[in-house]
């Protein structure tokens, strides 16, 4: 059975096995009783370690804040104005993407 392929009837058994599984429960994943205790493990929905630093408010101040190195550093950037620059298209950009994230495997691929 897959969850594709399940029938009213699998599903029913399922609940039956796992009696904790509510019918028709749904939990809000920004609903925060339910995140994990630890900061940083996510459940999928929602996680600590997305939260923007209160000090941020420019890429600039996350980068820093993430300590991220110089290839790392222009690949957040690159991403974040994806396409959106009269400079530079969408095509440039995933090539700088490609060079600095090949640079920065090549760098952790000599100190490992």
């Amino acid at each position: 059975m897959t969850i594709d392929t399940a029938t009213p009837a699998d599903w029913d058994a399922v609940r039956k096995a796992h009696p904790a599984i509510e019918k028709n429960s749904v939990i809000d994943p920004f609903d925060m009783q339910h995140a994990p205790a630890d900061p940083s493990i996510s459940d999928g929905s929602t996680a600590d370690y997305y939260q923007l630093p209160k000090s941020a408010s420019q890429l600039q101040d996350l980068i820093s804040e993430k300590d991220m190195n110089a290839q790392l550093g222009e690949i957040f950037r690159a991403c974040y104005r994806y396409g959106e620059v009269s400079h530079s298209s969408k095509l440039r950009d995933a090539k700088k993407i490609q060079f600095y994230i090949s640079a920065e495997i090549e760098r952790l691929q000599k100190i490992t």
